[in-house]
């Protein structure tokens, strides 16, 4: 099984006489050591896993071989499958599909690009859409989690729990076979006694720390989305107090959330 990720990390930067010693030095490690570790890896998986751990392993490869794609081709794909204005190919961290995809949402693929579209379709319905963002697999190291993205005047709402000192962005777990949408309003309604519009829910990020609490090494994973309400807000539950935070506030909240802060300051939506 894979899901998506969207970790925020702002870029660095990097001397280009590193990167062209870095570029030589992998090309070599890939040719010398690339087939013995492709053999192995191959033998490994049938032996421990099958048929299944094979095609697990091979899809693993796959998708980092698109990342490789996405930005060995940047700027040839930006030139004949995007239409000025759209999304650009080229992110590391991103499939060739993903990209596709977020055009495709944009409605700025040219007409070669909605041709590379239809026959990805065919092989697999709503391919480039279905691949938007990137993929890892899932750890018993990460905490699953959903947050509810809602600003007001340049501040973002955030809760106080019982007997706690730190801030968190409402939200919480799924139960069983819940959807996103289920999960995230049942427990918004649960938390703050108000009900999501889902209608106009909409994606965000989603953003990776250390999980506070927890031993070093356990992460905790916060899916986010932003919607619209009905109701009065009222703390309810576990919930100590409503507050609304300022990037000033970031100190004060978990270090997911300082992620989540850090990129809504970037956006220009958290003052």
């Amino acid at each position: 099984m894979l899901i998506k990720k969207q970790v925020y990390q702002a870029d660095r930067q990097t001397k280009p006489l590193i990167g062209v010693l870095l570029f030589l030095i992998s090309i070599v490690l890939l040719l010398v050591t690339g087939p013995l570790g492709l053999i192995y890896g191959i033998f490994h998986s049938l032996f421990t896993g099958g048929f299944r751990g094979l095609g697990a392993y091979l899809l693993k490869i796959a998708i980092s071989i698109d990342q490789l794609g996405n930005v060995m081709m940047q700027h040839l794909l930006n030139v004949l499958w995007v239409k000025k204005g759209g999304y650009q190919f080229g992110n590391r961290d991103e499939t060739i599909s993903s990209a596709l995809g977020r055009n495709k949402q944009l409605k700025t693929l040219t007409g070669f690009g909605k041709a590379i579209d239809k026959i990805l379709d065919l092989l697999d319905p709503d391919h480039s859409l279905n691949s938007i963002d990137f993929y890892i697999e899932p750890s018993e190291q990460i905490i699953d989690k959903l947050a509810w993205i809602y600003i007001e005047n340049g501040k973002i709402l955030s809760t106080l729990s019982k007997g706690k000192s730190t801030y968190y962005i409402p939200g919480g777990k799924r139960e069983a076979n819940e959807s996103d949408a289920h999960a995230l309003s049942r427990e918004i309604k649960e938390e703050l006694s108000v009900a999501l519009e889902l209608s106009s829910l909409h994606f965000i990020g989603i953003f990776e720390a250390q999980a506070d609490g927890h031993k070093p090494g356990i992460l905790v994973r916060m899916t986010c989305y932003a919607a619209e309400y009905t109701g009065e807000l009222r703390a309810d539950s576990e919930i100590d107090k409503i507050v609304w935070l300022a990037y000033t506030d970031r100190e004060n909240v978990s270090q997911v959330d300082q992620l989540i802060f850090d990129f809504l300051y970037e956006q220009g939506v958290l003052l």
